[in-house]
């Protein structure tokens, strides 16, 4: 079974000071193309193939998704929804990304794993 990587769009975006705040839907829309390779690759420590799903909230909000990359619209906050795909599939190693400390708490707490921003920037064939 693929592992389900969930990509905190807000926190991943805002983790490099590219000047993504003058156009945050496109700096989403560069996210979700560099998150492809993920999807076949896998992060560190959780080999592929990968389900790769992006949340988005806000500006971002109408992002489309990529055969490789499901993008999902969070209704309200964008924590909330990642916690709920995370409470929706127990039976799967589950890998939020994201840097936020109190939702990585959250997560955790429901046995799914982290890793940082920095794991999703480079794509896997690229990292040194």
């Amino acid at each position: 079974m693929r592992i389900l990587m969930i990509v905190d769009a807000a926190n991943v975006v805002g983790s490099v000071p590219d000047g993504w705040w003058r156009d945050r839907f496109g700096a989403t829309e560069r996210l979700r193309d560099g998150l492809v390779p993920f999807a076949r690759d896998g992060i560190p420590g959780h080999p592929g193939p990968a389900e790769v799903v992006l949340v988005v909230e806000g500006r971002a909000r109408g992002v489309e998704s990529l055969p490789e990359v499901r993008v999902e619209s969070a209704p309200g906050s964008g924590d909330d929804h990642i916690v709920e795909l995370v409470r929706a599939a127990p039976d799967r190693t589950r890998v939020v990304v994201t840097a936020d400390r109190g939702l990585r708490e959250r997560v955790e707490a429901l046995g799914a794993a982290c890793a940082g921003p920095r794991t999703v920037r480079q794509p896997p064939g690229e990292r040194t």
